[in-house]
């Protein structure tokens, strides 16, 4: 259904992976092989937290600062997953792709220490911070889907009785809607 987003989601990735391995046989410029890559991973981030994640998996997330300064990270997911075949394989090639590329950044930054190229050692932390930071939100999207699946099952099938569901889950918008409030 979405191939563009799905080409798009390895293209960058790949890309900047490919352009770090052989960037030295193609030009002798450090700077410019390392705003070429620095390029190519924001523009993963980007692409994978704004368009691919959305399209792909129905997840997306983000970091709010509220007026007091502070940092929220919110995390969605779509309340009705409709998978298909075609999603499915999208969905496989997206998680595939958001796990591996980390682990051979890490591999990066371990090669590249101990051959002692501490000049590429910026661009890879670079790289491992980018990468990681899409694996964690998109791991708590996933996570965070779970748990109110969770929820819900067990609201609709628990034993208790009726009047104490509802006065447990008013208590509970109440304190929700206190906590809103008293943050603001």
């Amino acid at each position: 259904r979405h191939p563009l987003a799905t080409f798009f989601h390895l293209f960058f990735r790949v890309s900047a992976i490919v352009t770090y391995l052989f960037c030295d046989w193609f030009s002798n410029s450090f700077v410019a092989c390392f705003v070429t890559i620095l390029l190519l991973l924001s523009f993963d981030f980007w692409s994978v937290k704004n368009v691919t994640g959305r399209l792909l998996v129905g997840l997306r997330w983000w970091n709010q600062i509220d007026e007091d300064g502070k940092s929220h990270w919110v995390f969605e997911a779509k309340r009705v997953p409709t998978i298909t075949a075609s999603t499915e394989a999208e969905a496989r090639i997206f998680w595939l792709g958001l796990t591996i590329c980390p682990v051979i950044w890490t591999m990066f930054f371990f090669s590249t220490l101990f051959s002692l190229k501490l000049k590429w050692l910026a661009l890879v932390i670079a790289g491992i911070s980018l990468q990681t930071a899409n694996l964690y939100g998109y791991i708590h999207c996933k996570l965070g889907r779970q748990k109110t699946i969770s929820r819900v099952t067990s609201r609709l099938f628990g034993t208790a009785d009726v009047p104490k569901r509802q006065s447990r889950r008013i208590s509970e918008d109440a304190t929700e809607e206190h906590g809103k409030t008293g943050t603001r």
